[in-house]
Order: C-alpha cells, then structure tokens, then sequence
C-alpha cells in the first residue's frame, strides 16, 4: 500500500507526458531524474476565511524528467525545453494546518497539514496558458478538489516570465464541510452555530506570478494572490466572522536538481 502511494505521488507530479528530446545526444549523457524544489517564505491568512495574516515557509516540488527501466521516459531531459500544446501535466499544493486553541475559532476542531497531489491537462504557448487540475488530500483533508487556472505570460528578458490569471477552486463537500462547516459538538463548544458546508465553486480569483532564472540550475519565483470565497464557503460562519476575501504573497529559491542513477 506505502508503495502504491508512493508511486501515485510520484506520478501526480509529472508536469507532462511528452518524448523526450534528443538532449543525450548534444551532451553526451541522459539523466534519469530532473526535479525542481522550491523553498522561500509566504504571508497567508491563518486559517480559509480568517481576516489576520502570518508569515510562515513555503515550498514547492515539480518533476521535469523521469526514465523508467525499458526505456520508458516522462517529460524531457533538456533543462531548456518548454512545452506547448496540450498534455498532461502534474498538480501540487501544500495547506496549512490550522490550530486555533485559544484563538478566533476557540472550540473548532483543529486541522492538520494537507499535501495535495494530482494531475491535470495543461495547454501552453509562448504567451498563454490553460488548465484544469484534480488533486486529492493527504492529511487535514482526504477529498478531492479541482481548480482552473489561466494565465497571460510576458518575457520581459530571456530570464524572467510575468503571469496575470483568473483562478477557480472547485472543493468537494467533504472538503467544504472540512474547512467551513461547524458540526453540532463544535458548535456546543465554540461561539459558532452549527453549519454544514456543501461542495462546489468555493473560491475565485486572481494571480499575478513572476520568475526569474539567476543560473540553468538556480531561480528565484514569487506569486501575489487574491480569491474571493464563494458559495457555502462565504455563508460559513467562519468566514462571517472574518472575511471572504484572502490575499497572500510568497517568494522563494527554486533549485532543479538532475541525478542519474
């Protein structure tokens, strides 16, 4: 089972399904392995619906290149190479946890940290891209969420990309009911009314994106956010007492990794 969920997580993260290019060829090896982390700091609202802010890290992971045993490959070996058209592409999103003894939602259950895997289909140009991801919860929610996205993409250089795009999460009523509702023994104990939350279009907003590339190897990434929650989401009592909408700003150092076993 421990390995089924590895191979899962490893496969939710493949940001597309395409041949590999002709790399090995120019420079004499191929790897097996091209991975990009990303760790740097964000400022978040404390919990869906919350009105008070707090920096805290944040990270990121996306697989560029894997080859499997009988020469069965995902993605491309060149650092350089930018995919267009449609396919295939990974999804990843890290959640917060939310610990609120003693707090605003004194009386609440408290939420674990949630790492979202999943896939999606992608479609990219020079100047626009589209897509549309399914992720499924690992810790503080075990559900499922959705999410579309598009973006205008300028290159002011060589090195550096700019985004601006509207952006729409889809939550199941399970995660919905995780992060908005209010059952009858959180209500007895808390300020709260009961309240059950319902799936649907939870959110909708916008992102305006920036990298820039500072080596092939090292980067430097940030996003500032804005979604305005929707739905059973903005009914919740919890976001009644604060505000629906939820801004945030990161930046971080991306570094590719390559490995060849």
């Amino acid at each position: 089972m421990k390995i089924a969920l590895a191979l899962a997580a490893l496969s939710a993260l493949l940001p597309g399904l395409a041949a590999a290019q002709d790399y090995g060829t120019r420079t004499g090896t191929t790897p097996d392995l091209i991975f990009t982390l990303r760790g740097g700091v964000a400022v978040t609202p404390d919990y869906f619906g919350s009105d008070d802010y707090s920096p805290g890290p944040d990270f990121g992971f996306s697989l560029g290149y894997l080859r499997l045993p009988g020469g069965v490959s995902f993605g491309s070996p060149d650092p350089l190479f930018e995919p267009e058209g449609l396919g295939l592409r990974g999804s990843f999103r890290y959640v917060k946890d939310r610990d609120e003894e003693g707090g605003a939602l004194s009386g609440l259950d408290d939420i674990d940290a949630t790492v979202e895997l999943g896939l999606g289909l992608g479609y990219n140009t020079r100047n626009f891209g589209a897509f549309a991801d399914l992720r499924h919860g690992i810790g503080g929610h075990e559900s499922f969420v959705g999410e579309l996205g598009a973006d205008l993409r300028v290159q002011p250089t060589d090195r550096m990309e700019v985004t601006l795009g509207p952006r729409v999460l889809i939550g199941s009523d399970d995660y919905a009911d995780t992060y908005f509702g209010i059952s009858d023994k959180e209500a007895g104990r808390s300020a709260f009314s009961a309240y059950d939350a319902d799936g649907g279009v939870l959110s909708a907003g916008l992102e305006l994106g920036m990298s820039y590339a500072l080596t092939d190897d090292w980067g430097v990434e940030g996003a500032v956010t804005w979604d305005r929650l929707t739905g059973d989401a903005k009914d919740s009592p919890i976001v009644e007492a604060g505000d629906r909408d939820q801004y945030g700003i990161r930046i971080g150092i991306t570094r590719q990794i390559t490995l060849d076993f």
